[in-house]
């Protein structure tokens, strides 16, 4: 096959899409839960002059929540990476005949014969051996690196998109009304929310459909109960 075609067909791979993907979908399905599910927590507590200045709260607050949170998961995911990589490095420079027979005990464990893997271990040493040590001793790969400023923005961005979905609900003027279109707005956009995710993903579409929504539906549930039980339409 020419290697033309091959590097069209690798294009093909989402793994590259894992850190982006992860943050929005996060973030998009906690924008309509959290905000969806403040809202009718507001509204089944009879509270109908706040529900839009609950929604309009808890989207800046949640986005950035999101983004700061989600900054901060990754940053400490890229000081782990980079302190192995330290570490790596001390231990090619102290003992490089040990890092190869580590490497060559690798590959034998993966399935190659001990002349295979020793002639493959000392070529990539005599390279690059770091690379070849992060990538197959502590499975650390370019293409999956986590990207903290990437991350932080496609939640907090998804988050807000997300939120807006039920904010719809508010503008309607009776309580019953509100209720309804923050329920019917938010499940179609978790349906939307599923689909995109199960497309970009490349898995099953119908059941990321059914997890996301299923989540959902579950979160807005518990929070009506909890408005129900602590009545505030008195304040």
């Amino acid at each position: 096959m020419p290697i033309e075609d091959v590097w069209e067909r690798n294009k093909d791979h989402r793994t590259h899409r894992a850190g982006w993907l992860r943050a929005s979908v996060l973030g998009a399905n906690d924008g309509l839960v959290s905000i969806s599910s403040l809202m009718i927590g507001i509204t089944a507590a009879g509270a109908n002059d706040f529900v839009l200045t609950v929604g309009l709260a808890g989207i800046a607050a949640g986005a950035m929540s999101m983004a700061v949170g989600e900054y901060v998961s990754v940053r400490s995911q890229n000081d782990i990476e980079d302190a192995d990589r330290a570490l790596e490095t001390q231990h090619l420079a102290d003992d490089p005949d040990g890092e190869l027979e580590e490497l060559t005990q690798i590959y034998i464990d993966r399935g190659l014969t001990r002349k295979l893997a020793s002639e493959v271990a000392s070529q990539l040493h005599a390279t690059d051996p770091l690379r070849a040590h992060l990538r197959d001793e502590l499975g650390q790969f370019d293409l999956t690196r986590a990207r903290p400023l990437q991350a932080a923005l496609a939640s907090g961005l998804a988050f807000t998109l997300g939120g807006v979905i039920p904010l719809v609900g508010a503008f309607v003027p009776t309580l019953t009304g509100k209720a309804f279109t923050i329920v019917s707005v938010t499940l179609v956009g978790l349906i939307i929310a599923g689909i995109f995710s199960g497309r970009t993903a490349g898995s099953s579409i119908p059941r990321a459909v059914l997890r996301v929504v299923m989540g959902g539906a579950l979160g807005m549930a518990i929070t009506a109960g909890v408005g129900q039980l602590f009545h505030i339409s008195g304040i």
